[in-house]
C-alpha cells in the first residue's frame, strides 16, 4: 500500500478505500483477517483511532466483522457486495459522462471494442 495521503478526503476514509481495493483485487479474501489496528497505526504513522474509525465504517457496511478477542475479518460475500456497489456507482456517476463523450466524438461500438485493451483476468461469471 502507498504511504502517501491526499488532502481531498480524511485519512480514515483513505484507509477504508485501501482495504476495499484489497478486497476487490483479491488480496484480502473472505474470512481473511485485517491487519491489527495497532500494526496499521504504527506502519502508517496515524492515530489508532483513525484506523479504528476506518475499520468501523467497514463493519457498518457489513464488509468486515468483529470477532471478540480475535480481530476483524472480511465477511463472506464482501467481494460480491463491493462489486455490485462499484458497478452501480460506475453506472450512475461515471458512465453518463463517458457515454456523453463517446457520442460527442462520434464513436461507434465496434471502434470502442477494437480499441479496448485485453482483459487481464477475464471471469465468466462477470458477464
Amino acid at each position: 500500500m502507498d504511504l502517501q495521503w491526499n488532502d481531498s478526503q480524511p485519512i480514515y476514509r483513505q484507509l477504508r478505500d485501501r482495504v476495499v481495493a484489497m478486497i476487490l483485487d483479491g488480496i484480502l479474501k473472505e474470512g481473511d483477517p485485517l491487519p491489527s489496528v495497532r500494526m496499521v497505526a504504527a506502519e502508517y504513522r496515524v492515530n489508532p483511532l483513525t484506523v479504528l474509525k476506518s475499520y468501523q465504517d467497514l463493519v457498518e457496511e457489513k464488509l468486515v466483522e468483529k470477532r471478540r478477542g480475535l480481530g476483524m475479518f472480511v465477511t463472506v460475500g464482501a467481494h460480491q457486495l463491493l462489486l455490485a456497489a462499484e458497478r452501480q456507482k460506475f453506472l450512475t456517476e461515471e458512465w453518463p459522462r463517458i457515454s456523453a463523450k463517446i457520442q460527442l466524438l462520434g464513436f461507434a461500438a465496434k471502434d470502442l471494442l477494437q480499441a479496448a485493451p485485453p482483459r487481464s483476468n477475464p471471469k465468466q461469471e462477470d458477464r
